[in-house]
């Protein structure tokens, strides 16, 4: 398993809800918390390591322990009001930093590894982190909700990642888009709704 950048095609896909939870699922999700603390980033979606489960991990505390370790398996989030700007980053385009507007507020419904609902009502970073990586579950990624400016600002960085990734294709490090469609749609069929 490793995270997969931008335009990898599964940041573009639609993630689908998981219908059960067993000891692969755990494995997965012990996994995505090791790469993503390995790329020192709060949290991770399920499609950044081409997975097409409807499922992220998030840890916002700098200490990194397993209490402070959140997974949310089929998240809904409702968006509050009181819209701020703040910059962001993605593991899947590393290096590229940007300012996004989102609410302040939110209200997330979801699942965590054990089954059990999750209500809660979230603000700040935590509020933040969890709109940006069900977003990444819609196939949005942040540089879809950039201002035209700042979107122009970006775009040799994105460049950049669009010619390595072609590269990576040529030399038959990436499947073709149809190979790797057909596989997330053969994962989806064993575990997702």
């Amino acid at each position: 398993m490793k995270i997969v950048e931008y335009p990898h095609p599964t940041l573009r896909h639609q993630s689908k809800p998981l219908k059960k939870i067993d000891a692969d699922l755990r494995r997965t999700v012990a996994e995505m918390f090791h790469l993503m603390y390995e790329a020192e980033g709060i949290g991770l979606a399920a499609n950044q390591v081409d997975l097409p489960y409807r499922l992220f991990v998030l840890n916002l505390s700098e200490e990194r322990t397993q209490e402070d370790e959140m997974v949310f398996i089929n998240p809904v989030i409702s968006r509050g009001k009181e819209p701020d700007e703040k910059e962001e980053g993605c593991l899947s385009i590393p290096g590229v930093y940007a300012s996004v507007r989102r609410p302040t507020s939110i209200h997330v419904s979801a699942l965590d590894l054990r089954g059990h609902p999750i209500e809660a009502d979230c603000r700040g970073l935590l509020a933040r982190a969890i709109q940006h990586e069900t977003d990444h579950l819609d196939g949005i990624l942040f540089i879809d909700r950039l201002v035209e400016t700042t979107q122009k600002e970006v775009q040799d960085d994105l460049d950049r990642f669009k010619r390595k990734f072609q590269q990576d294709r040529e030399e038959k490090n990436i499947p073709p888009d149809d190979t790797i469609l057909r596989r997330l749609e053969e994962i989806e069929s064993t575990y997702c709704r």
